[in-house]
């Protein structure tokens, strides 16, 4: 057994003092810790937070600008259709304008009107054929029932 090494009450009370001066001191540091710790994941947090915003940002500005480009796509390829067939609609108009006008002209025509009175139809038409012309008035008498 080795000597015993008997503390003195000064002595004693300088150990009791260094061992709750290293607690509180402990206690303390811990507490720190925990404190930085604790704003260390609340600014992790906001981090996480701006950096979400930022993507969902970025996401928002790619897909405007898709969407833009397509619309514009749509806009182009449209108009390159559109001409073309504005330009066969328009020369199918002229056609059809100098074909009526060729068949009125070539067959003639027919113009007309009607009146309606009491029980009788009155009509008169004119036929036009080229040169020759015919008039036609009659008066069609209507059976109605009394």
């Amino acid at each position: 057994m080795g000597p015993k090494v008997m503390m003195t009450r000064e002595s004693a009370a300088v150990f009791i003092q260094a061992w709750w001066r290293g607690t509180l001191l402990r206690r303390m540091l811990l507490h720190a810790a925990l404190r930085a710790w604790i704003i260390q994941c609340w600014w992790r947090q906001i981090r996480a937070r701006q950096l979400e915003k930022r993507r969902w940002t970025a996401l928002e500005f790619y897909a405007r600008r898709e969407w833009a480009a397509v619309k514009l796509q749509s806009w182009v390829r449209m108009l390159r259709i559109r001409q073309p067939y504005c330009r066969l609609l328009n020369a199918v108009r002229i056609i059809q304008v100098y074909w009526r006008w060729h068949n009125c002209h070539s067959r003639g025509f027919i113009q007309g009107e009607y009146e309606l009175k009491e029980n009788q139809l009155n009509i008169q038409l004119e036929i036009s054929l080229g040169s020759q012309a015919c008039k036609v008035h009659q008066c069609i008498p209507l059976p109605l029932k009394e």
